[in-house]
């Protein structure tokens, strides 16, 4: 098996564990307090905090555990000038390992709960402020990754990035989507995780944006470290695993 092919099976299961987690625990949330949201949101934060720290150090080592096609068009643009981080031929396999994983990852938890496998979720969460929370949710996550990465502190991401989203599902309005790949995922659950496909397009954009943002605070924060770590996002890969 090539290093290539490692890496893009390594993102798929790991965004499809992820939105596994995030959708599974909706689920059992939703069974467990049926009459408090607030309850319903804990649960579902907590074991996604938890969740993405394991994920993170399972499959960092190998692909960097990006699980989000954000965060790999990040490392790729950053590490460009300098040929370093994501090589261009690759971005496009992440993101569609990626994507796939995160709607496989939404039908394996629909399964588990003995739920229709395919099914699409009703849940509207258009508002202004829905779409200035995935940009700022985004952009946070953007930030956490490359300020570790960029200063030699890679090996603390499991901890910081599970810290950061367990709080952004707290302190944004849209409970810190801030991923492509488990945005599209998360259509196929229609349950308190879910999202409505008339409402992902819109999440998206506001991720893409929030992406750039992101990028923006990491350049005027570390300028004189552009060349550094790139391609330690979220986790430094085993450069030596190449075959």
């Amino acid at each position: 098996m090539t290093d290539l092919t490692r890496r893009l099976l390594a993102e798929f299961l790991g965004t499809a564990l992820l939105v596994t987690v995030v959708v599974g625990s909706g689920i059992a949330a939703e069974q467990l307090s049926p009459n408090d949201t607030g309850v319903q949101l804990l649960e579902n934060s907590t074991a996604t905090v938890l969740g993405l720290a394991v994920l993170i150090l399972v499959f960092g080592p190998i692909s960097g555990a990006h699980f989000n096609p954000v965060v790999s068009a990040a490392d790729w643009l950053l590490g460009r000038r300098h040929r370093t981080g994501l090589r261009g031929r690759d971005l496009a396999g992440y993101i569609a390992a990626q994507t796939a994983g995160g709607s496989a990852g939404a039908v394996l938890a629909n399964v588990m709960f003995d739920h229709p496998a395919w099914q699409i979720s009703t849940h509207h969460r258009i508002t202004s402020g829905h779409l200035v929370a995935e940009v700022v949710a985004t952009a946070g996550l953007v930030a956490v990754v490359f300020a570790l990465a960029r200063s030699g502190r890679a090996a603390l991401s499991a901890a910081a990035v599970a810290a950061y989203i367990g709080a952004a599902y707290w302190f944004t309005s849209s409970t810190s989507f801030a991923n492509p790949a488990v945005t599209v995922g998360r259509v196929f659950s229609d349950t308190f995780a879910g999202i409505a496909p008339t409402s992902t397009p819109a999440y998206i954009a506001a991720q893409i944006v929030g992406g750039l943002v992101g990028l923006a605070l990491i350049t005027v924060l570390y300028p004189a470290t552009t060349a550094v770590a790139a391609d330690n996002a979220v986790i430094p890969r085993d450069s030596a695993d190449t075959d």
